[in-house]
């Protein structure tokens, strides 16, 4: 059954309507996948599937960390699936999980307190599929994230200033410790 995994705070506006974020997922066998759901005055888009994770906490995480930036992207995906020929058997989660909670908690995970967590993304996955995307999906996150990152996979020396670096840094810093020319 699907859940809301997390409620955004700010809407994405796209084309004069306001539209509230949600990320969603469910269990699929020993994984959870999610996907992002966009509530609007016209109805709800929702994307294909955007993630798998190993359980709820991660992807809560993953979802945490998401940035406006993904959101119009993942838009762009919504009104793409919806173009398309999708599995409908099992309705938007806006129509099987909300919750009068969930109303109260804007831009926080729905039941669980907020816990240390590890990397969001590991970047030696994405980066053997390529610089271009490794860079495209570490813009897409906050740098708090990209610290954690650099932090998990020890990707800077210990002396290292981290906490200064802009986040265009921060990915120059992943990209070029993960990818080997």
């Amino acid at each position: 059954m699907s859940e809301i995994i997390f409620q955004f705070a700010e809407p994405l506006a796209a084309d004069g309507i306001a539209y509230a974020v949600r990320a969603c997922g469910r269990p699929a066998g020993t994984i959870w996948e999610g996907w992002l759901e966009f509530e609007g005055a016209d109805g709800t888009l929702v994307t294909p599937r955007e993630t798998t994770q190993p359980d709820r906490r991660a992807l809560e995480y993953w979802a945490s960390g998401l940035s406006p930036t993904y959101f119009e992207g993942a838009f762009l995906r919504a009104i793409s699936a919806e173009d398309e020929d999708v599995d409908d058997s099992e309705p938007a989660a806006f129509e099987t999980a909300m919750s009068p909670a969930a109303v109260d908690l804007p831009g926080q995970p729905f039941d669980q307190p907020p816990v240390e967590r590890a990397a969001v993304l590991d970047p030696y996955s994405v980066g053997a599929k390529g610089r271009e995307l490794l860079r495209s999906e570490l813009g897409a996150l906050s740098d708090w994230h990209l610290r954690n990152i650099i932090r998990a996979y020890a990707l800077a020396g210990d002396n290292a200033d981290i906490e200064a670096l802009p986040a265009s840094a921060l990915v120059d810093l992943i990209v070029d410790a993960v990818i080997v020319a």
